[in-house]
């Protein structure tokens, strides 16, 4: 059913319709109807497609594309435009080019809601200024009032801190006894967590701009501060470069388009910086979202990729009064990334782009811009030793089925023989179908693991699949972890989302994520056998999704 309607889905987009006209009035919504709309879009929408609907990883959707014409025709230019019908069927049963069905999560009534809602105009949030982050921020926990040692005899190291999306918490679980330490409030849908250079204290950022410390020194994980960095936020990280660890606190935030820098321990904010300009092609854009952020050790300087102005940022805090920052132009719309096994290149999907750039930290310049298959998107990425080709990094990708694997420099003698093989795509890796989000490895383990939690058909999102790194050419095993889970079977799809090494190397975490009323899962494989461990099914685990183990997180481990 789910392949005949993204067929007729697609069917559509090929139909030739006429043009003439100008576009017919926005269907009609009550004050009510557009609230409601208006919840939505953020909560399932706004990530791809953008608050203002430009479009980034998913499609413009500004009314001259999604309204029909006045004659009830629908093309502008020779170009097709949508109209509620056709913006029903793609709701509902998603694309190939990676975008999920939602049949199985909003309702009828829900999506025919969302397919009139984007024929009007852009709601704009209000701006967000350094004002309104102090007039936000709560020091729950002074830091003299806070411990002066671990008071718990938990492993912290092999901590997972687990995003429980649609509850706006964050569940802390003990890797070493798979019991869950505690539940926290967070802002919703927490997108990453990060940690302290010391391990102590969990960063976390909610799509709703909220971000918090956590203090796991406690005898119970603590919040001991928060703030608010805008009204849709993605990324956070703290200072790591030596004598400034954990000193500030960057947030970046997809609207407002900036990024905002804080006390490292309080989070009494400090500074915003404006990232609105002129993208690598010359074009103003007045929404420049900032994706992911991470913390070089090389120099005291975070890289901030801004999304759809193709700007990757290298912002130097050892001078917070006298900022400095170094723009280094790669390719529209930067995403998600990783750093290569060295830690000196970082590498980023320029996902709508197809291309994945890296910049190397030591020079600050870009070190490559290279083209894979369409929409990389490779959370983190994955790092390991090609038996062939020497060390890659590796991305999966939204729009094609197959994960890239990239090669990339090493200062070792005992790599110099792959240098001409670096900054190439040297195999692709097939997969069953587009939709991925998340690969991972671990340098103890021979096993490469791949989600599809995207793709539209139920078997692909409800697995995973592992690939032996002994010998890539052959077709990953696939591990249905819906079944495995041993949960009786719901109408909504439960996928299978990001896999996560514990500090051991020894296994795999899952998330199986479910409807907001169906029981989500955290499912447990030993790498070795690819044999269910534990199943984690407390009713507390509710829609879970990212999973930062605390010693990985903090050393880069993928």
């Amino acid at each position: 059913m789910k392949l005949k309607g993204l067929m007729s889905a697609m069917a559509l987009a090929t139909l030739p319709l006429a043009t003439s006209g100008a576009f017919a009035a926005a269907p009609e919504m009550t004050a009510d109807e557009r609230a409601q709309a208006k919840q939505i879009y953020f909560e399932r929408c706004a990530g791809c497609h953008g608050v203002l609907r430009k479009g980034a990883t998913g499609k413009n959707l500004e009314p001259h594309w999604t309204k029909t014409l006045d004659d009830g025709t629908k093309m502008e230019g020779g170009t097709l435009q949508l109209g509620t019908d056709r913006l029903e069927r793609i709701i509902a049963y998603g694309t190939e080019g990676g975008m999920v069905n939602y049949d199985d999560i909003l309702t009828k009534e829900e999506i025919n809601l969302m397919a009139r809602y984007i024929q009007l105009e852009p709601d704009v949030p209000p701006e967000f200024s350094l004002k309104d982050m102090k007039d936000s921020w709560k020091l729950i926990v002074p830091v003299d009032q806070r411990p002066k040692k671990q008071l718990n005899k938990v492993n912290l190291q092999n901590v997972f801190a687990v995003t429980l999306r649609d509850a706006g918490k964050l569940a802390l679980i003990d890797g070493d006894t798979h019991k869950i330490w505690k539940v926290l409030d967070t802002g919703y849908a927490v997108h990453i967590s990060r940690l302290s250079a010391s391990g102590r204290y969990v960063y976390t950022v909610g799509r709703d701009g909220l971000t918090t410390i956590i203090d796991m020194w406690f005898e119970e994980p603590t919040t001991v501060a928060s703030v608010r960095l805008g009204s849709d936020a993605r990324s956070v990280d703290v200072s790591k470069f030596k004598g400034f660890e954990d000193k500030y606190l960057i947030g970046g935030t997809y609207w407002p388009p900036q990024y905002s820098i804080m006390d490292g321990e309080t989070l009494e904010p400090i500074k915003i910086v404006s990232t609105r300009g002129q993208t690598v092609d010359g074009d103003y854009h007045p929404e420049p979202r900032v994706a992911s952020i991470v913390a070089s050790t090389i120099k005291p300087e975070w890289v901030v990729n801004v999304k759809e102005t193709g700007q990757i940022l290298l912002v130097d805090y050892s001078d917070i009064k006298n900022l400095k920052s170094t723009a280094i132009e790669s390719a529209k719309f930067l995403h998600d990334g990783g750093w290569d096994a060295s830690g000196r290149y970082f590498l980023v999907a320029a996902n709508a782009s197809n291309k994945v750039a890296a910049v190397d930290t030591k020079t600050g310049k870009l070190a490559a811009l290279v083209d894979t298959a369409k929409i990389p998107h490779p959370g983190r990425g994955a790092n390991f030793v090609h038996p062939q080709f020497g060390p890659v990094w590796s991305t999966g990708h939204l729009g094609d089925a197959v994960v890239s694997l990239i090669s990339t420099p090493s200062e070792e003698a005992k790599y110099a023989k792959y240098k001409e093989h670096n900054w190439k795509v040297v195999q692709e890796l097939k997969m069953p179908g587009a939709g991925n989000l998340f690969v991972k490895t671990h340098p103890k383990s021979k096993n490469f693991w791949a989600d599809a939690p995207m793709n539209p058909e139920r078997e692909i999102a409800e697995s995973v699949y592992v690939f032996d790194m002994n010998d890539l050419n052959k077709e990953p095993k696939q591990l249905n972890v819906a079944k495995d889970s041993g949960l009786p079977e719901t109408t909504a799809i439960r996928r299978a989302v990001q896999p996560e090494y514990n500090i051991a190397g020894d296994e795999v975490w899952i998330s199986l994520w479910g409807g907001k009323t169906d029981q989500s899962a955290i499912v447990i494989y030993d790498d070795k056998t690819l044999k269910v461990k534990r199943v984690i099914t407390d009713p507390a685990i509710v829609t879970p999704t990212g999973k930062f183990n605390v010693f990985n997180t903090m050393h880069d481990v993928y």
